[in-house]
């Protein structure tokens, strides 16, 4: 960009996905004038951009576009735009004359996690513990005051996931406290809980949750400064290759003795979840086992159908008078 004079009309314009490996030199004064970022849109963003889509094709009467704004935060343009063209497919496929307000709630599920795969058969004993399973992560979820509400569960395979809970949708957010983490890491290793109180062992279905959970800890006692041993202090320092995977690419700026106290850390906090997550389940195991052979029947419960199980069966203090 060296060599023009001050009148020469050009305007150079940029865009990028990746700004974090930008050359600095690139990125000096004198370069780029202006720096626009391009956020994911929030509930209001979404809403216009679902308008856009829909134009020229027949909603019906109970689609409320507010509505899957506020259920598919995270989304951007390109998976909205999908998301309307999915519901049109979806209708069109039902024979209707117009989209409703059903195919657009599917369409977010196959957006987010793929298309139901109804053609894979499991055994019983897998549908079994993929049931418990999903129902010990509902009821966790529920149960915890921090923790994201329920907004549906399922054992019918989509994508990759043999079963999965679809959280109720809230405001988006842009920060979270520690009450929150520890709630979130409770409700993923429920799942696991669940399959250990009513099998006596785990299964392997856990393992996505227990990646997440440990990466949590982590950046809790490494990065956002949540651990009273720690300290507030951000341990955790990339490497100016931003190709390199995290553990390969990652600076250590601390003792051998501090790494000792981080994995010791990171440990306590995912046991201390596990525990309550343990407690929870053990305390409403009534729920659990009626949630579960629900699901084993219906494959789908909606919020209002859970929230009717989660209330009805009392709680072992409950049934036992304590």
């Amino acid at each position: 960009m060296d060599g023009f004079d001050t009148d020469t009309n050009i305007v150079i314009i940029a865009a990028t996905n990746r700004p974090d490996i930008l050359d600095p030199a690139l990125m000096r004064p004198g370069r780029f004038d202006r720096k626009v970022v391009v956020d994911r849109p929030d509930r209001r963003g979404r809403e216009a951009i679902l308008k856009v889509h829909a134009r020229g094709k027949p909603l019906g009467p109970d689609v409320d576009l507010s509505v899957i704004a506020a259920q598919t935060a995270g989304m951007v343009g390109a998976d909205l735009e999908n998301l309307v063209n999915e519901s049109a497919i979806l209708a069109a496929r039902r024979n209707k004359r117009s989209i409703g307000m059903s195919e657009m709630v599917e369409s977010i599920e196959r957006v987010m996690a793929g298309p139901a795969r109804r053609s894979r058969v499991l055994d019983d004993n897998d549908r079994r513990i993929i049931a418990y399973h999903e129902a010990g992560h509902a009821i966790v979820m529920e149960h915890l005051v921090n923790a994201e509400s329920v907004g549906k569960i399922t054992i019918i395979s989509r994508g990759q996931a043999l079963g999965y809970v679809m959280p109720l949708p809230e405001e988006d957010k842009n920060l979270r406290s520690r009450a929150e983490y520890e709630d979130s890491m409770a409700g993923l290793l429920a799942g696991r809980v669940a399959e250990e109180l009513i099998f006596l062992e785990p299964s392997t279905s856990a393992a996505n949750d227990l990646e997440r959970v440990t990466k949590v800890a982590k950046a809790m006692v490494t990065r956002f400064g949540m651990s009273d041993v720690i300290g507030p202090l951000q341990l955790q320092q990339a490497d100016a290759n931003p190709f390199m995977g995290m553990e390969l690419g990652e600076q250590r700026s601390y003792s051998e003795d501090v790494a000792r106290k981080i994995d010791r850390e990171v440990r306590r906090i995912v046991e201390q979840a596990y525990a309550r997550a343990r407690g929870i389940l053990v305390q409403r195991k009534e729920q659990l086992i009626l949630v579960a052979e629900t699901l084993l029947e219906r494959e789908t419960l909606d919020r209002q159908e859970f929230l009717l199980l989660f209330d009805t069966a009392p709680t072992e203090a409950a049934a036992t008078g304590d």
